[in-house]
C-alpha cells in the first residue's frame, strides 16, 4: 500500500506532485521556503498525467499516482513546460509507465528533444483539444511565460486550468490550497516569484490576460506547478489584480536604496539618503547586501519607482556584490522610473560613475550621485539627505 497518497483537487483530478523542502537557491535566486513540483493526474477515459518533477523526484510522484491508479494505465503524459523542474522526472517516468503518447507544444517538442532525445513526444497546436474519452483537454500556448515552449492545459468539463510556471510561488508547504495559507504569506510569495522569474516577460503577461479573458474560459481550479494550488476563486481574482500591477509596472511612493559598505562610510551616507526621502513621505526599503541577497532586491523592486545605488570603490572597479545584483536586475528589465548613485572610496572613487551608468542603461532617469572620500563629512551627508528629499519630491510629483 502507497505511503505517500494523491490529493483530489476536482471531481477527476488529483495532485500527485514532490515537496522539495530543502531546496534554498534556484536558478540565480533564493528561495528560503522550499518548493513543489507540481503535476497533476487526470482519472478520464484517456487517463492523463499533467507535467512532471525535478529528476530525483520521480518515485515520489509514482507513489502518489499508485495510491490512486496502477501508474501503468496512465495512457498519456502531457508536458506543459520542458524546464527540468517539471520534466526531468519525465524519462524515467516515461520508462515505467510506458505511456501511448506524450504530447507538448511545438516549442515544446524542440525543448524536450534537446534535453531527452530517446523520448518521443508529439505536438499540439495553440489552440487545439485532446480527447481523452470522457473529458477533453484544450491547449493555449504561452510563449515566454516563461519559456518559449510553455502553455497552458484546461480540462474543459471540470473548468481546471493547469498553468505551469504562471501563478505559482516557491513554498514547501503540507497544505495543498491557497485557502489553507494566509492571504499575506500567498502574496509575499507571489511576489518574489513574478519579480525573480516574470518581470522579463511582463509584456507577455499584460498579453496573456487579455488573451485568456478573450477565450471566455472559466476557472474552478488554478493548478500552477510550483506552490499551492488555487480553488478559491476570489483569491485567485485578488491575485490577477497583482499580476496586471506587476505586468504594467505600476510603481508606488517607494524607493528602493541597495548597497554595501566595507567600513561603514557608504553605510552612513545610506542613512542621510533614507532620511531625505522619510522627510517627503516616501516608503523606504534598505538593503545591506551583507544582511540580503539579489532576490530580495528584486523582489522589492517591483513596485519602486526609485532605485539607488550605493558602493564603496575596490581595485577601481564597484564592490563586487554591487556589480553583481547590478548585472541581475538590470537583466530583469525592471522599468524603474528614478535612480541616483553614491559611494565612499579611498583612492579612486570609480564606482559611482560606473553605477551610474548603469542605472541610466537600465532606463532610469539618474537624479544625482555622491561620492565620499572616506567617512563622509557633515557637508557630504547634507548633500545624501537632499539627494533623497529631490528624489521623493520627484517621485511625489509622478505619483
Amino acid at each position: 500500500m502507497s505511503n505517500l497518497n494523491a490529493i483530489k483537487i476536482s471531481d477527476s483530478v488529483y495532485w500527485v506532485g514532490a515537496i522539495d523542502w530543502n531546496i534554498r537557491y534556484f536558478h540565480g535566486y533564493s528561495t528560503k521556503k522550499g518548493t513543489t513540483y507540481n503535476a497533476f493526474l487526470v482519472m478520464a477515459d484517456k487517463i492523463t498525467l499533467i507535467d512532471g518533477v525535478k529528476k530525483g523526484f520521480e518515485d515520489e510522484l509514482l507513489e502518489r499516482v499508485a495510491s490512486v491508479v496502477d501508474p501503468q494505465k496512465i495512457d498519456y503524459i502531457v508536458s506543459n513546460h520542458a524546464e527540468p523542474d517539471h520534466s526531468g522526472g519525465i524519462p524515467k517516468i516515461a520508462e515505467i509507465v510506458k505511456p501511448e503518447k506524450i504530447f507538448a507544444s511545438k516549442g515544446g517538442v524542440r525543448a524536450l528533444a534537446a534535453y531527452y532525445p530517446e523520448l518521443p513526444v508529439e505536438a499540439v497546436a495553440d489552440g487545439g483539444e485532446l480527447s481523452l474519452g470522457n473529458k477533453t483537454l484544450k491547449f493555449m500556448e504561452t510563449k515566454m511565460l516563461h519559456w518559449p515552449d510553455s502553455m497552458f492545459s484546461y480540462l474543459a468539463e471540470e473548468e481546471v486550468l493547469f498553468s505551469q510556471d504562471a501563478f505559482g510561488m516557491h513554498l514547501a508547504t503540507s497544505e495543498r490550497f491557497d485557502d489553507e495559507l494566509p492571504w499575506s504569506l500567498l502574496v509575499d510569495m507571489s511576489t518574489g516569484y513574478y519579480a525573480n522569474i516574470i518581470t522579463l516577460y511582463s509584456p507577455f503577461v499584460q498579453n496573456l490576460l487579455k488573451k485568456v479573458a478573450a477565450s471566455g474560459l472559466t476557472f474552478k481550479v488554478v493548478a500552477p506547478d510550483h506552490g499551492p494550488v488555487w480553488r478559491n476563486m476570489d483569491n485567485f481574482a485578488e491575485m490577477l489584480k497583482y499580476y496586471d500591477k506587476w505586468s504594467a509596472r505600476k510603481t508606488d511612493k517607494k524607493a528602493v536604496i541597495v548597497y554595501d559598505s566595507m567600513w561603514h562610510s557608504t553605510e552612513k551616507m545610506a542613512r542621510c539618503i533614507e532620511d531625505g526621502l522619510v522627510s517627503q513621505g516616501i516608503k523606504v526599503k534598505s538593503l545591506f547586501l551583507q544582511s540580503c541577497d539579489r532576490s530580495e532586491v528584486a523582489t522589492e523592486m517591483l513596485d519602486a519607482s526609485a532605485v539607488i545605488a550605493g558602493a564603496p570603490t575596490i581595485n577601481n572597479e564597484i564592490f563586487p556584490s554591487m556589480s553583481d545584483v547590478m548585472c541581475y536586475i538590470k537583466g530583469l528589465k525592471f522599468k524603474t522610473p528614478f535612480g541616483a548613485a553614491f559611494g565612499s572610496y579611498g583612492w579612486s572613487g570609480e564606482s559611482v560613475k560606473y553605477l551610474s551608468q548603469m542605472l541610466a542603461d537600465m532606463g532610469c532617469e539618474v537624479i544625482g550621485s555622491i561620492k565620499s572620500l572616506y567617512v563622509p563629512s557633515e557637508e557630504v551627508k547634507k548633500q545624501c539627505f537632499e539627494l533623497g528629499k529631490e528624489i521623493g519630491e520627484k517621485i511625489n510629483n509622478k505619483n
